[in-house]
């Protein structure tokens, strides 16, 4: 099997979450725009065809300089309450999330492996991607306590 580490970026993360809450939070356009995206962004869901083969249109909003950042993907695979792929355009690359059931808890793992090192590179060190899917992560946590807690309407 070929070795992707060089064009693979990966996070993992344990929510204090269950997993079906966790699961709909994924793959449910009134939730995941809540929370989608990095610091100081909002998104727009344009189209969310969660199904295999169905296409995910998004514009994230970045509210510090006010830019706009048009994205489409197709979900490839769709494993209920265990995975989810998409392929992602423009950049290309293919998305990788696996969840697994840790009773009150949720262990998450976020991959995205991309054509070539020099993609993944400038990915890196031109828009600050591990920062922001860190920032994603961290997000996704604080909504899903404002859910448990039930402070969040939705």
């Amino acid at each position: 099997m070929e070795n992707t580490n060089n064009r693979e970026m990966k996070m993992t993360r344990t929510v204090k979450a269950p997993i079906d809450l966790v699961w709909k939070v994924w793959t449910e356009p009134e939730y995941i725009v809540q929370w989608w995206g990095p610091n100081d962004h909002t998104t727009t869901i344009h189209e969310m065809d969660f199904t295999e083969g169905g296409e995910w249109k998004l514009t994230l909003h970045n509210q510090a300089n006010g830019q706009d950042f048009v994205n489409r993907s197709v979900f490839k695979e769709i494993i209920p309450l265990k995975k989810i792929v998409f392929e992602h355009f423009n950049p290309h690359f293919i998305a990788t999330i696996l969840f697994e059931d840790k009773g009150d808890e949720t262990w998450i793992e976020w991959s995205s492996l991309f054509d070539t090192e020099e993609m993944i590179a400038t990915v890196i060190n031109v828009f600050n991607a591990k920062e922001g899917q860190a920032q994603n992560f961290e997000r996704l946590e604080h909504y899903l306590e404002q859910l448990k807690n039930g402070t969040h309407e939705s």
